[in-house]
């Protein structure tokens, strides 16, 4: 990189593809639901419905999920349902990348544990939340300027 060009922010986020096939399975459920002929089935289809499209849109409003913006020093955004938050470097304690027993496999997440005023708050996300392979995140975050926060884990 050249002297007076400034690095760009790199971000992860659930992919548009991943949130459209759920947004469509959410139309199929409520189209379901309608037709649906009993009143138990109706309930319940409904109900898978609308916790389907929620996810949808919880999904969508939280893009992009993690922003790294370069810098000395930097700072990660993290989108959230109310909207994206600043964290700087100063507020980060720790960014880890442990590996989690799940349905019979190994599961990495990304931890980040972040001083949010007076409260601790730990972040954790996985491959659904990133879109990418937290552990190629974490390598991100470590070669743009998070290595003194950084900490290696073994197995949980």
């Amino acid at each position: 990189m050249s002297a007076g060009q400034t690095a760009q922010p790199l971000s992860w986020s659930t992919k548009p593809s991943a949130l459209i096939a759920l947004s469509i399975g959410g139309v199929v459920l409520v189209v379901a639901a309608f037709f649906a002929t009993d009143g138990p089935s109706r309930l319940l289809i409904g109900l898978a419905a609308i916790a389907v499209v929620g996810m949808a849109i919880v999904g969508f409003r939280q893009r992009p999920r993690l922003t790294v913006v370069p810098g000395k020093p930097p700072s990660l955004i993290v989108g959230t349902f109310s909207g994206p938050k600043t964290y700087p470097l100063d507020q980060i304690e720790r960014i880890a990348i442990p590996s989690y027993r799940r349905i019979g496999r190994r599961t990495a997440m990304l931890e980040i544990d972040v001083r949010d005023g007076d409260n601790e708050r730990l972040l954790i996300f996985g491959r659904w939340d990133l879109g990418a392979n937290p552990n190629d995140v974490y390598d991100a975050l470590v070669v743009n300027g998070f290595a003194s926060v950084a900490r290696t884990t073994g197995a949980s």
